[in-house]
């Protein structure tokens, strides 16, 4: 519970409290426009809590994520650049391994018997968005 009550939660706890009071505001506000003859301000008297209910849901969850985490955050730069492999630590057999995609770059194998011209075309189109993967289509030089 100790890591709920560092500077950055600090924030975020002021700033849930704050965004659900002024929501909630809102939508009495828009109650009180909506009983006085407003019609368009029943959807808003609707609407402004659940933007609260909202803003609950995303603090509730973040809060359960810092309390599930076991190493929790830590403000310690030498700590955030370990660099001993994720294997090592105990609490790494208990989460599940995040890995970065591969790029696997795959060509055309040539078809026996030759190619029309526009399928060639098409086809050199394609390997050139597939090797430039930045670009945009209008790119294309040729």
């Amino acid at each position: 519970m100790k890591r709920l009550w560092s500077p950055a939660w600090i924030v975020r706890h002021v700033a849930m409290v704050v965004l659900v009071g002024a929501f909630l505001g809102l939508g009495w506000w828009q109650l009180s426009r909506a009983a006085g003859g407003n019609a368009i301000s029943w959807g808003y008297a609707v609407e402004w809590p659940v933007f609260a209910g909202f803003v609950v849901f995303v603090w509730w969850r973040e809060v359960r994520h810092a309390l599930r985490d076991p190493a929790g955050p830590s403000d310690d730069p030498a700590a955030a650049a370990d660099p001993r492999p994720a294997g090592d630590s105990p609490a790494a057999a208990t989460r599940p391994a995040v890995r970065r995609p591969v790029r696997v770059t795959r060509t055309a194998a040539p078809v026996p018997g030759g190619e029309d011209a526009d399928l060639a075309a098409y086809n050199r189109y394609l390997r050139w968005l597939n090797d430039n993967p930045g670009a945009r289509p209008g790119d294309y030089p040729g």
